[in-house]
């Protein structure tokens, strides 16, 4: 199939351009606190040496995408076990987590910009074997230049937002000269494998796979901190609300401050989607009359309000809460993943706005793990009921820990059609 002269108006203003997006992407790494030399990896300036033997490039963009992918790098890991594996990613943030997490075998870099430079520069020096984009990486010239240096590129949990899927419907000679370079594309629901063959990409490459979050490994925990907030929180109940967005962390309070009333020793612990907002918050929490104390001061849950206002602890927060409202759905955000905190046999409130985690939270509804609310007084109804009743409660949390169970068993079959459609040698 011929570029299109779309495509190729994109290629030569990407090279026009890529100078000045590579100062700022730069400057954007470095004042969150990534070592120079790391930061122009986006430029394709590698900072570690190409291993030997056969090396899977997997490619997210930023901490969700990532972090899902990290179980089926184990899975493919154990099926090929002198393989090597590349993941990039392009925020800060999911560059401090995968360290945290990172598979054997694997190495991590940050995503070269979509040019062709840094594409250049990347492909030669990395060379890999496969390439597998998750999840929403149509970057134009990525693909392309991955496909000119003949590597087979798969796409798993591929998912287009509606606005994305009607932006390429108008330029569907262009989608169609992108997707047809797949060799295989796993899509996290049927409707979407159907919209991106109608955009072009062929029909006997493309199905429905399994959502890589609902296969992810739980969060981690660290058991000694695990132990001390267990000791200072004693018999007090406790609830919590993560990953919360400006304009939530209202509802929220408002939400304990009507539980307070009728459960007074009740803790809170508050956990911003974005840690750099706790000074906000904090100004919030004071505002509302909460007496708090904060992770990031080394402050244990000893009051009404606990702010977590650190990365990478989640698990530690679903471990100690029977219950979790997560944010980024009062407000049209999409939502964010509740397989994380159902790992943990929490149960689950969220607003509506989670187009993001439709069928997630469709599928956790029916096993009674999770409740839909709209507002502040929603979620103390439900919340008030599950302290009142633990029977209730404790069959919300059976509810999520049997919509976990329900996904597992297929994390090796993705790994084998990866392997196949790669037709990458054992």
């Amino acid at each position: 199939m011929r570029p299109t002269a779309l495509f190729r108006a994109y290629a030569v203003a990407t090279t026009f351009f890529m100078p000045i997006a590579a100062f700022f992407v730069v400057r954007k790494l470095r004042r969150a606190g990534v070592p120079s030399h790391r930061a122009h990896e986006v430029v394709g300036n590698a900072t570690e040496h190409r291993p030997g033997g056969t090396l899977i490039w997997f490619h997210a963009a930023s901490v969700g995408e990532s972090l899902s992918v990290l179980s089926l790098i184990t899975a493919m890991g154990r099926a090929l076990p002198d393989a090597r594996f590349l993941i990039t990613s392009g925020t800060a943030t999911s560059a401090h987590l995968i360290a945290a997490r990172m598979p054997a075998r694997t190495q991590h870099q940050f995503a070269p910009l979509d040019g062709a430079g840094p594409l250049r520069r990347f492909l030669k020096t990395w060379r890999p074997d496969a390439a597998i984009l998750v999840e929403s990486e149509l970057w134009p010239n990525m693909l392309i230049h991955t496909r000119r240096a003949d590597i087979p590129m798969a796409m798993v949990n591929a998912r287009l937002s509606d606005k994305s899927l009607k932006s390429w419907a108008k330029r569907r000679q262009t989608a169609a000269f992108l997707l047809h370079h797949f060799k295989l594309v796993l899509t996290q629901t049927t409707a979407m494998a159907l919209h991106l063959i109608d955009l072009g990409t062929p029909a006997d490459k493309t199905a429905k796979g399994v959502d890589l979050k609902s296969l992810s490994a739980p969060l981690p925990v660290h058991g000694k901190s695990l132990d001390q907030m267990r000791t200072t929180l004693g018999h007090r109940p406790v609830w919590a609300a993560c990953s919360t967005h400006d304009g939530e962390e209202t509802d929220v309070l408002e939400a304990h401050a009507k539980l307070l009333k009728t459960h007074p020793d009740l803790c809170l612990i508050l956990v911003p989607r974005h840690p750099e907002r706790s000074p906000d918050v904090q100004k919030l929490i004071e505002n509302a009359g909460f007496s708090f104390t904060a992770r990031s001061a080394g402050g244990l849950p000893e009051k009404q309000v606990y702010l977590a206002d650190t990365l990478g602890e989640m698990g530690l927060w679903y471990s100690l809460a029977p219950f979790v409202f997560l944010g980024g759905s009062l407000h049209p955000i999409g939502g964010h993943n509740p397989f994380e905190p159902a790992h943990f046999g929490a149960a689950v409130l969220s607003g509506v706005h989670i187009t993001n985690f439709a069928a997630a939270y469709s599928a956790l509804e029916a096993k009674g793990g999770a409740r839909l609310v709209n507002d502040a007084t929603q979620i103390a109804e439900i919340a008030d009921t599950w302290l009142r009743h633990p029977d209730a409660l404790q069959t919300a949390r059976a509810g999520a820990k049997a919509f976990v169970a329900d996904q597992s068993g297929t994390l090796d079959d993705v790994a084998n059609q990866l392997i196949t459609a790669l037709d990458i040698a054992p």
